[in-house]
């Protein structure tokens, strides 16, 4: 299924005053279908009935969340067929794909969607006063252990796209890149993985050799896959500066 995707806000080319502003949350993207979660990519989660039980016949856009800095933890109950962890979870609603009209009529329908479902709840949205305003909550997320901060154009409707309409703000980028290769580790890391090879969709390569944890060196992400890397900037060539790895998007 095709979703709305944000793009990076730049300083200076972007004004957000008036803007909607919202806390960037550092879980999975679902979308709930009006019977069932999938992901982005169209894959099934393997959500407990009892989570569902209760939620609206029309579709929903959000993130299967757990809490600020605990993205690996909701991969893992997420992507397990057990019930475990599941009462941690909590569906973060932001819009309703389907509904007619502007981004503040798609609000108040959700509102009335979701009502007081005990695991679904609408993401806060609050207007945008001006630059300081948005470094002030960007500050305060990041401090909180957010990822960051996402703008919305008042009145936009939903694209089924990367679109100017939804601006994602951080002190950091995060971007995905495919794996062509594996680098083999030196030192303590003898025998498992080093870096990973990895090209853009610009099709420029760079290796990543941070973020990982023993277990994902010894199982690295293999060729072939969809990581997302976060980096501070590119270099005049394009590449990024201080790649770090977050996560493989098989689950999606």
């Amino acid at each position: 299924m095709t979703v709305l995707l944000a793009k990076a806000w730049e300083p200076g080319k972007h004004d957000p005053t008036g803007w909607w502003m919202s806390e960037k949350l550092d879980g999975v993207r679902a979308l709930w279908t009006g019977r069932e979660f999938i992901s982005r990519l169209g894959n099934t989660f393997p959500v407990p009935e009892w989570f569902k039980a209760g939620l609206p016949e029309q579709p929903l856009d959000g993130e299967l969340w757990m809490g600020r800095g605990q993205f690996q933890t909701a991969v893992s109950v997420i992507r397990s067929s057990t019930d475990k962890g599941w009462s941690n979870v909590l569906y973060r609603v932001f819009d309703a794909p389907d509904e007619p009209g502007g981004f503040e009529a798609r609000q108040a329908a959700l509102r009335r969607m979701v009502g007081q479902h005990p695991r679904a709840q609408v993401v806060e949205q609050m207007v945008c006063s001006g630059p300081a305003h948005l470094f002030q909550c960007l500050e305060f997320i990041l401090a909180q252990g957010g990822e960051g901060v996402m703008l919305r154009k008042p009145g936009s409707l939903y694209e089924r796209k990367r679109s100017g309409t939804l601006l994602k703000v951080k002190r950091f980028h995060d971007a995905e890149a495919t794996v062509v290769g594996h680098s083999p580790g030196k030192g303590r890391h003898v025998g498992r993985l080093g870096a990973l090879q990895c090209r853009m969709p610009s099709g420029v390569e760079f290796d990543c050799g941070a973020g990982f944890t023993d277990s994902q060196r010894e199982s690295p992400p293999p060729v072939g896959a969809l990581v997302t890397y976060r980096y501070q900037e590119l270099t005049r060539d394009g590449v990024p500066r201080f790649p770090v790895y977050v996560a493989t998007r098989d689950y999606e």
